[in-house]
């Protein structure tokens, strides 16, 4: 097949808006290829990973890359965990490979085989005695990183979003499948405790059909993304020059979609999204350069809009409104706002509330919920989760939930057909915002299995074998 017809046959599949200026001469002239091609990519014989087991590993053997934000925090939560090796550490930056391996010693386990350099993680992942390669680097190279470690055998888990571009959605799906290696995205929101206490709430129907979803990334970064010092070279601040949309979907999207079933059992269809103008950015990039020339080169520049409010329709005729803003002067917020035919949760602002008619229940009502509606991860390891931390604890659920699915052959919460559905919300959203907000659809990453797949389980049957070392906090 000729360069030219692939390439349109991939966007066209992709949902990218192709046929917006009509067909190309090729397939004008060839209807039949083209009717026979989308079918053949749209019925693709992939492997399905929803609800794969990867065969078990008694001791997994994991490499970090990048220690600079969130990999530290990663090292050390895992360093409590049983059942596994910390067999490598990788960042361009020597020292921050140190301050890792003080995490290691600290916690009475040995010190890690050290990769730096710009390329250094690709001999990571080529490693032979590792199983599962954890990425906490820059947006850009979460996709690249985690093709590149499935391809040389290794599990991959990323930090959020685990790709920017629709392509790279595509990418890492195509390789997950071709490779039956897992994929996921580390999204913790997912493993935070009134989250998991909805999405057991809604599985025991007790909201009724859900109608409704909210969520939002709302945090105030400004200041930390004009930090000189607090992302690699002002990586962050660069993401928010040139896209305009809604960049970082995943922390309010990823609970209310698993209490959507979203991939299991419905799917995500279309979007429209808009954005406000920028009103804050520019003008700190020229307080700033007024004084500090380092800013020069930062003003004038495309910057998103402050506020980006995008709204899905899933095939089901579901609702889900996602907002982001990291540049206002607002308190914290992911929404998390389920509502259905019998009840409403949500979360923003505290406290935690729930309804079943016109009035929020009062305290002990919430109380006697968590008593009945808790799931089995949050009783087994909750606690301890607290202790050792991470967002107040959902970080350590959900790396214990993953090192405990692999030990134990179990499928994933978070598969890469979550990992990619969350994330390509992004580029579908600037594509809506630059075109005035028009209907954009959203690629079904599953090729149909959304209709079969199973629902996440929140039970540990089969797992939950996993220790985790005392701690004193």
């Amino acid at each position: 097949m000729t360069s030219n017809r692939r390439n349109f046959l991939r966007n066209v599949t992709l949902g990218t808006g192709a046929l917006a200026t009509g067909l190309p001469a090729f397939a004008k002239e060839d209807g039949n290829w083209f009717a026979n091609e989308i079918t053949k990519r749209q019925a693709a014989d992939g492997f399905n990973m929803c609800g794969y087991a990867a065969p078990k590993i008694e001791t997994v053997r994991i490499g970090f890359i990048g220690l600079g934000n969130r990999g530290p925090g990663a090292v050390e939560r895992i360093s409590h965990i049983e059942g596994v090796q910390i067999k490598a550490l990788c960042d361009k930056r020597p020292e921050r490979i140190a301050n890792s391996q003080k995490i290691l010693a600290k916690n009475g386990l040995p010190k890690a085989t050290e990769y730096t350099g710009e390329e250094g993680w690709k001999a990571l992942c080529e490693s032979k005695d590792i199983d599962l390669v954890y990425i906490a680097t820059p947006w850009k190279l979460h996709t690249p990183m985690a093709v590149y470690a499935m391809n040389h055998g290794k599990h991959a888990a990323s930090e959020v979003p685990i790709a920017v571009t629709v392509d790279e959605c595509w990418q890492l799906v195509e390789t997950s499948e071709k490779t039956r290696k897992h994929c996921m995205m580390l999204e913790n929101c997912c493993y935070d405790f009134f989250e998991l206490l909805t999405l057991n709430m809604a599985r025991n129907g007790m909201f009724g059909e859900l109608i409704h979803a909210e969520g939002a990334y709302i945090h105030d970064l400004i200041q930390s993304n004009f930090g000189k010092t607090s992302y690699s070279d002002m990586w962050r601040l660069k993401e928010n020059i040139g896209r305009n949309g809604n960049l970082y979907p995943t922390h309010g999207l990823g609970p209310i979609a698993q209490c959507l079933d979203i991939n299991r059992g419905d799917k995500m269809d279309h979007l429209v999204s808009m954005s406000s103008n920028d009103f804050m950015m520019n003008a700190l990039a020229k307080e700033r350069a007024a004084t500090d020339s380092f800013y020069k080169e930062y003003v004038d520049k495309p910057y998103r809009g402050n506020m980006n409010t995008t709204m899905i329709r899933t095939q089901k005729g579901k609702t889900i409104m996602l907002q982001h803003d990291v540049t206002s002067p607002r308190p914290y917020s992911r929404i998390h706002l389920i509502s259905g035919t019998k009840g409403v949760a949500s979360k923003y602002p505290e406290p935690e509330r729930i309804a079943f008619g016109h009035e929020w229940i009062k305290p002990e009502e919430l109380k006697a919920l968590y008593d009945k509606y808790t799931p089995p991860i949050v009783k087994h390891v909750g606690e301890i989760a607290k202790k050792i931390g991470g967002h107040g604890g959902m970080d350590f659920m959900m790396d214990w939930r993953l090192i405990d699915c692999l030990r134990n052959g179990l499928p994933l919460d978070q598969d890469v057909y979550d990992g990619a559905l969350w994330s390509v919300i992004a580029p579908l959203s600037e594509q809506s915002v630059a075109n005035k907000s028009t209907t954009v659809d959203i690629p079904d990453f599953t090729k149909g299995n959304w209709k079969t797949n199973k629902p996440v389980n929140l039970t540990l049957e089969g797992g939950g074998n996993t220790g985790v070392k005392t701690v004193s906090k």
